[in-house]
């Protein structure tokens, strides 16, 4: 008998998660993966994270440059929102500094990562692990909170600098592919951003963009008008 795509997703992120990742843990100590993240600014972010006053019905909006670089309070006023981007992070930073977002037990978070990972050569299926890794966490610790997961955007190939150059908007596809179907297998909400930033030929629309990949200030009101229009805030 056939099993569908569905199904196959859905029974590879099953067996990671009662499996402990075994094939993940092998795949990195093959690959020797840079999994840093504790930079400066890293630091820097998350003492201010901890140190401000938690709320009640927060919406966060957690993930790397792309993320802290929007006026999240402006975009969405009347509502406690805040915003937990810290430039430069991957999905193991997410990971360690998850439990500051989880202590106020938000309403909602919309996060956003794996770009970063990407550029550092991190194989697809580690940055879905680690993001099953976070669906576990949210869900023991902060079970009432409502999971978005945002596609990861396109770039536009022409604009990178050469530092990005393991980037490629096959690979951004094939993530999110994945990130889809993470979602459909354990009844989270995918945000498909990759369709409202894409040009015609799958790639971050020139004029949104600063380099190819962060977007300019005024592309955040395209996003923030996305997530009201599908009615997620």
């Amino acid at each position: 008998m056939l099993i569908n795509k569905f199904k196959m997703n859905r029974l590879f992120f099953t067996g990671l998660l009662f499996l402990g990742f075994p094939c993940i843990a092998n795949a990195q100590d093959t690959l020797a993966i840079d999994s840093s993240y504790a930079n400066g600014h890293y630091l820097q972010r998350l003492d201010f994270f901890k140190k401000m006053p938690n709320q009640k019905k927060e919406i966060a909006f957690v993930g790397n440059s792309i993320t802290e670089g929007g006026k999240w309070q402006e975009l969405i006023p009347n509502k406690h929102v805040v915003n937990r981007g810290i430039s430069g992070d991957v999905t193991y930073g997410i990971l360690a500094r998850l439990d500051e977002v989880l202590a106020s037990k938000p309403l909602k978070i919309f996060l956003l990562c794996g770009i970063n990972d990407m550029k550092r050569g991190t194989p697809n299926e580690v940055i879905l692990a680690n993001y099953l890794r976070m669906i576990k966490q949210i869900k023991a610790e902060s079970p009432a909170t409502q999971i978005y997961f945002q596609s990861v955007l396109p770039v536009n190939i022409a604009m990178l600098p050469k530092s990005y150059e393991k980037l490629s908007n096959a690979k951004i596809s094939a993530l999110n592919e994945g990130l889809n179907a993470l979602c459909k297998a354990y009844g989270l909400h995918y945000v498909n951003l990759h369709a409202v930033f894409a040009d015609g030929n799958g790639e971050l629309k020139k004029e949104l963009s600063i380099d190819g990949l962060h977007l300019k200030s005024a592309a955040y009101i395209i996003w923030a008008a996305h997530l009201k229009k599908e009615h997620l805030l």
